[in-house]
């Protein structure tokens, strides 16, 4: 195997006999000058194909620990779902538990509900999100509130593709045209080719397949909203300019629930522009 460019000391993009592109977990492989011929495969831990190289710098951005869990996590969900999962759920669900983790320091007060419609609708992955929960809790020496429960059930609900879904030919013009308005509201301007705009990117393709399929996060979390409209009024207002927008679009009513998790998206990403300016 042939380790190519390295993305932190235990992480590195790596080529195999076939010439396929993969990223490679294993102790050390990141420290030797690049490009080199790693002869003993036992070093490596974990591999993973098919990853969007878009996401590479995200996943040099991840605690290795996390990334190991989020590893363990997608191994048990192929065995309990039995179907085609995305291949980069791994990453998508480590960037979560990693950004779930530091939510709750910062807002211990400030949790969403866990939903009930969900684990109605979605039994087998709410019982993996429960399972997740605890495993962060052995590995990783957090308790997360029950409302991840139904956030990582999202997850893998929206992985069980073979590919990322299609919504049809208007999907990637309705997300560049909300990311054109939301530069345009705070007058910055958001790289296509960046990791953030890849994860914003992603998440507004589901909430597109969500609305279609009328499936929308509808729990009540009016007091969290609220705070969070209080707090960052300008990325509310930013967040509900874009939901009229798609409402407009596709003929429906955004949740709440929705706006709220567009608000999340929104500010990580301009956050992101603001801090590196």
């Amino acid at each position: 195997m042939r380790v190519v460019k390295k993305i932190n000391n235990n992480v590195a993009i790596c080529v195999d006999s076939k010439n396929k592109e993969l990223i490679a977990f294993g102790k050390g492989i990141g420290f030797p000058a690049m490009p080199y011929e790693l002869s003993d495969l036992s070093l490596i831990s974990m591999t993973f194909y098919r990853i969007d190289s878009s996401l590479y710098n995200l996943i040099g951005e991840i605690p290795e620990n996390i990334f190991e869990v989020s590893a363990l996590l997608v191994h048990k969900a192929q065995s309990t779902l039995k179907c085609n999962l995305n291949p980069n759920l791994v990453v998508g669900l480590a960037d979560h538990i990693n950004f779930a983790i530091m939510r709750m320091k910062k807002y211990k007060k400030m949790q969403m509900l866990f939903s009930y419609d969900v684990e109605q609708l979605y039994p087998k992955e709410t019982e993996l999100g429960r399972y997740a929960i605890k495993l962060i809790q052995e590995k990783l020496y957090v308790k997360l509130p029950d409302s991840e429960i139904t956030s990582i059930a999202m997850h893998f609900v929206n992985a069980e593709e073979e590919k990322e879904p299609e919504e049809g030919p208007d999907t990637e013009a309705l997300i560049e045209e909300a990311a054109y308005k939301i530069e345009s509201f705070f007058s910055v301007s958001i790289d296509r080719n960046g990791f953030n705009y890849n994860r914003f990117a992603m998440h507004f393709r589901y909430y597109l397949k969500r609305i279609k399929e009328k499936k929308q996060f509808m729990d009540d979390n009016t007091s969290i909203i609220e705070a969070m409209k209080e707090k960052y009024p300008k990325v509310y207002e930013c967040a509900y300019m874009i939901g009229n927008f798609i409402d407009e679009k596709l003929g429906d009513k955004s949740s709440e629930n929705e706006i709220l998790y567009l608000m999340m998206h929104i500010s990580r990403m301009i956050n992101n522009i603001i801090i590196k300016d």
